[in-house]
């Protein structure tokens, strides 16, 4: 049973790992000297180090054991790795190429799709209301096609791959620090060669300040530990708490994409994301019944 201690503890690591996630184009932003190929590199192997102290800290080595000495679980997690690397380099070349407003649309669309894979992966019946929620959020992709004449390619990249890599972890059972850190162990091979084909075909970022290339470490520092604090506060809070807490993520992603970075917002988009907000608002409160009937039966059968 969780103390009311645990719970706040739990609660603001939440919500700071949400918060980081939605302040991150900031970091993004600083370091976009360096071309968004190059970077995918760098923080894939800078975040190894870092979260190996944080697995230490953890405890979570026999984890990391557990999942080596089973190859169908590790082959998962090379899937996982894949889809976590595309979702990474797509949100790091969309900061760079000043499009947050629409990463930030692909986030809030990502819960939605989280419902459509579990109904067709995993078997999980949608209720009204959950359909009425993923059909807000496809009228208000709607609008922006027709407004713009273009699909959002980026948003609904990044709602695929971040909803596709929820999905694979799901079903590998694999804890959230150590999962990640065998998905970058298997991505930094990858990482050093790309960075060596950079450096052969003279292609390395240049011109580059000293303070900029500082800055580079912090990349595994973002990666790792917002999931640390996610993980501990995620096992502390009720799943209805967890999902309305990232909302915070696109709203920091939203908010910064308008009054930092000056990307325009149309009524198109004000009309694509009151559609989206719409159904995001059912989502929740459908969340949030049938969790509440939940309780209500498993009380009434003690």
């Amino acid at each position: 049973m969780r103390t009311t201690d645990e719970t706040t503890k739990g609660a603001w690591a939440t919500t700071a790992a949400f918060l980081t996630w939605g302040l991150v184009p900031l970091y993004w932003k600083a370091v976009e000297a360096i071309s968004a190929h190059e970077m995918i590199a760098w923080r894939v192997l800078w975040a190894l180090p870092f979260l190996a102290v944080f697995l230490t800290m953890g405890r979570g080595w026999s984890h990391v054991r557990a999942v080596l000495r089973k190859r169908h679980v590790m082959a998962v997690v090379v899937v996982s790795a894949s889809l976590i690397a595309v979702n990474w380099f797509v949100f790091i070349e969309a900061v760079a190429d000043n499009r947050v407003l629409e990463a930030s649309l692909g986030y809030y669309i990502n819960p939605l799709v989280n419902v459509l894979l579990g109904a067709a992966f995993l078997g999980e019946k949608l209720g009204r209301a959950q359909w009425i929620a993923v059909g807000l959020a496809a009228a208000g992709v709607a609008v922006l096609v027709v407004a713009t004449g273009t699909l959002p390619v980026t948003a609904l990249v990044l709602a695929l791959t971040f909803a596709a890599y929820g999905l694979v972890r799901k079903l590998a059972h694999v804890e959230a620090m150590p999962g990640l850190f065998l998905e970058v162990v298997v991505v930094s091979p990858f990482a050093i060669a790309w960075l060596l084909v950079l450096q052969a075909r003279g292609a390395m970022s240049e011109g580059v300040s000293a303070g900029t290339w500082a800055l580079v470490p912090l990349a595994g520092l973002i990666t790792a530990l917002p999931l640390w604090w996610f993980a501990y506060g995620a096992r502390r809070l009720r799943l209805a708490t967890v999902g309305l807490l990232q909302f915070l993520a696109p709203t920091g992603q939203f908010l910064l994409s308008i009054a930092v970075f000056g990307e325009p917002f149309s009524r198109a988009h004000g009309a694509a994301f009151a559609l989206i907000w719409a159904g995001l608002v059912l989502y929740v409160l459908d969340l949030r019944r049938r969790q509440r009937r939940a309780a209500r039966i498993a009380a009434a059968a003690v």
